[in-house]
């Protein structure tokens, strides 16, 4: 698919790459239709048109960085997160995030309002030791803020399930809100031993780097930070090209787009763990 059209004795077609700085601009500022229709001096019914046609080509286009890993690198993805995490085995850190949409018309509504109050679709994400996303499933109902309740709903489930996703010995990370498996790991509760607290230690490290995703995402490409103004499969369409632009830009640009400091990373000499701004 491409984005350039052909002109037209009504009127001349947008070049390319204005559509493509209107769909980048959209996206890392959330700004308006209406004044993105301003700044660019493009009708708005014009750019309602394009930004959704320009998000199809650009996940086309690099839907090589989203791709659920092969064997070989889920193996690669574990060597990642015990020689930076020190988390051996691990495959991932798996979390959900709200992204607020519009409320929806014909008053169903009630299905996308979450407990923070607002509506909002799940986006429930996988994310390996460099920060950049493996799975994604967008789309769940807000209502449903349960990322337990999300993640049995989705297409993963069943494959790890069925032991046909990782490799022999792999396992996710989560949060409290998913169920303790053989292979989705929780951190101890209560009062843990000192080997637990050890363990808990480490577990953190690693369930911490889905959080940095979610917060990069959400620090670049602002359309995230609120509520977004369409239709529910255009919002989705959205958050689909946010993700394959960060997986993007972290291999392409990545002090760029993540300055040192940005991310946890470990003090070797210190023996800590300094936290991501």
């Amino acid at each position: 698919m491409k984005i350039e059209r052909q002109d037209t004795f009504m009127r001349d077609a947008i070049p390319a790459r204005v559509k493509l700085e209107v769909a980048i601009c959209f996206l890392s500022s959330g700004i308006s239709y209406r004044l993105l229709a301003i700044f660019f001096r493009i009708s708005k019914s014009s750019i309602s048109k394009c930004i959704p046609e320009v998000c199809d080509v650009m996940y086309q286009a690099l839907d090589e960085y989203l791709q659920v890993p092969d064997k070989r690198k889920w193996e690669d993805i574990q060597v990642g997160f015990h020689h930076r995490w020190n988390f051996p085995g691990c495959c991932g850190a798996i979390d959900g995030k709200h992204v607020a949409i519009q409320a929806p018309p014909n008053n169903c509504g009630s299905e996308y309002y979450n407990y923070k109050g607002t509506n909002s679709l799940v986006l429930l994400a996988v994310v390996d030791h460099d920060c950049c996303v493996k799975y994604v499933d967008i789309g769940s109902y807000g209502r449903n803020s349960d990322d337990g309740g999300v993640f049995q709903a989705s297409s993963l489930y069943p494959v790890l399930e069925n032991g046909s996703l990782l490799p022999e010995g792999g396992f996710l990370v989560g949060d409290d809100a998913f169920p303790l498996k053989i292979y989705l790991l929780k951190r101890y509760p209560n009062e843990p031993t000192i080997a637990e607290k050890i363990y808990n230690y480490s577990f953190d490290r690693a369930r911490r780097i889905v959080e940095n995703a979610f917060g990069i995402l959400v620090s670049r490409f602002r359309i995230l930070a609120k509520p977004i103004q369409l239709q529910e499969k255009t919002a989705i369409k959205m958050i689909r090209t946010t993700c394959v632009l960060h997986n993007w830009l972290r291999k392409s640009s990545l002090h760029t787009y993540t300055p040192p400091g940005i991310i946890d990373y470990e003090d070797i000499v210190n023996f800590t763990t300094n936290l991501g701004k």
